[in-house]
């Protein structure tokens, strides 16, 4: 799953016992915490590459309106082979979305009321927390430019926040995706979990880090999908098979669904929605998880020279497929059969999503409309390449891309309608 990323981390050195090099961006040039240039990061640039598991615009989906209806949980008891019941991956996400929900009740409040900090020095430099905020910018301005165009339209507060979580998630992506990928452990990201304490707790390592230190002090944002999202990097680490959906719906929740969540306090719920904020949380996951198959449908042939299989096995087998046939790249009519299932999911849970976006503040539907667009239209590219994403990658053009901009637009000035 190929995109360019900027090495803001760099897992190859060792700093301050933290285990990571510390970049930020200076023009076109990386710098690392001491202010000497960091070359192997300045190369990265120029080359691109990396895979990504999540996708920014995973900020909602469509689940359940304020009715009361709870959300749909397919199967909350699960059965293991060997006998025993167990709670599926569904209920398990459903607890952490309730948690935030709870969390957000309690303590959201309008951008109007924020506080606004005052500049501040950031530990180790001579900048100021405007500047850290502006590296984060310039980080999305760059790599996710659909995005940041639509996150113009929020309010300086509420943009800053969102573009200081893009890049940790970034940061965090990078760790198990770079060039030095291969040197990162288990005891590497637990250094990173380490410090991302420290950052709620307002110790920031770095400016970065200062930028989303002070995010979490002024929104509603919860550790918990931070974390879960770490432990979706040591699961890279430790899996490279799915024997079910059940298993991969957990993967998908820990390295996409869970950007949904933290951006759900920061985009913010529309005044006028009428739908419970357990169900605005639960529209934010089912974007991610779409999303997160959407990659997965796209880079099988990548993903399989990796050494990987990001499919459940179960319906693999079920289709008369197996890992030889996917390593073979062999494009066949149970292959087409076995694909256009797993399209008709995936597109499932992205109605599901369009569905949620009214909920949201006027001013952060169209970033996300634009991505839950432009992500849909995957699916559409792949079809188009006859079910063949061995060897032929499945991309939006950019005049698909163009238009498909306005209709976000146009969609995003609905307002909510849920009573």
């Amino acid at each position: 799953m190929s995109v360019a990323l900027l090495w803001v981390v760099s897992p190859c050195d060792v700093s301050n016992g933290t285990g990571f090099l510390v970049s930020v961006r200076e023009g076109n040039r990386i710098f690392d915490s001491s202010g000497r240039r960091n070359l192997a990061c300045n190369e990265r640039i120029k080359r691109g590459g990396g895979k990504q598991r999540w996708s920014f615009g995973s900020c909602l989906g469509g689940a359940q309106t304020g009715s009361g209806r709870k959300f749909s949980v397919r199967s909350a008891i699960v059965a293991t082979p060997a006998g025993e019941m167990t709670m599926s991956s569904e209920r398990m996400v459903y607890d952490v979305v309730l948690r935030q929900a709870a969390l957000v009740k309690r303590q959201l409040r309008s951008t109007d009321e924020l506080d606004v900090k005052k500049d501040i020095p950031i530990p180790g430099t001579l900048g100021l927390l405007s500047e850290a905020y502006d590296r984060c910018s310039e980080v999305c301005a760059e790599y996710a430019k659909t995005f940041y165009l639509g996150t113009m339209l929020m309010t300086p507060e509420r943009r800053k926040a969102i573009w200081a979580i893009y890049v940790w998630c970034r940061r965090t992506d990078e760790l198990v995706d770079g060039p030095n990928a291969s040197h990162i452990t288990i005891a590497a990201l637990d250094r990173w979990e380490d410090r991302l304490e420290d950052v709620f707790s307002g110790r920031p390592f770095d400016m970065l880090d200062a930028a989303l230190s002070d995010t979490v002090s002024k929104f509603p944002v919860d550790i918990q999908p931070f974390r879960d999202m770490i432990e979706g990097m040591r699961m890279d680490l430790r899996k490279s098979r799915y024997r079910n959906f059940d298993e991969l719906y957990l993967y998908c929740y820990y390295v996409a669904g869970t950007v949904g969540l933290m951006s759900v306090p920061i985009m913010g719920i529309a005044p006028e929605s009428k739908a419970t904020t357990e169900s605005v949380y639960n529209a934010a996951l089912a974007l991610g998880i779409a999303n997160q198959l959407t990659n997965i449908l796209r880079d099988v042939g990548e993903d399989a020279r990796r050494g990987r299989v990001y499919l459940p096995q179960d319906e693999l087998a079920q289709a008369g497929k197996s890992d030889e046939d996917i390593f073979a790249g062999r494009v066949t009519d149970k292959w087409r059969i076995f694909m256009k299932k797993q399209i008709q999911r995936a597109r499932k849970f992205f109605d599901e999503a369009e569905k949620g976006v009214t909920e949201l503040s006027a001013a952060s539907r169209w970033p996300v409309l634009a991505s839950l667009l432009l992500y849909r239209r995957i699916l559409d590219e792949i079809e188009a390449n006859d079910y063949n994403n061995f060897t032929k990658r499945a991309y939006v053009s950019k005049p698909k891309k163009l238009i498909a901009l306005p209709i976000a637009y146009a969609k995003s000035l609905v307002p909510s309608t849920r009573t």
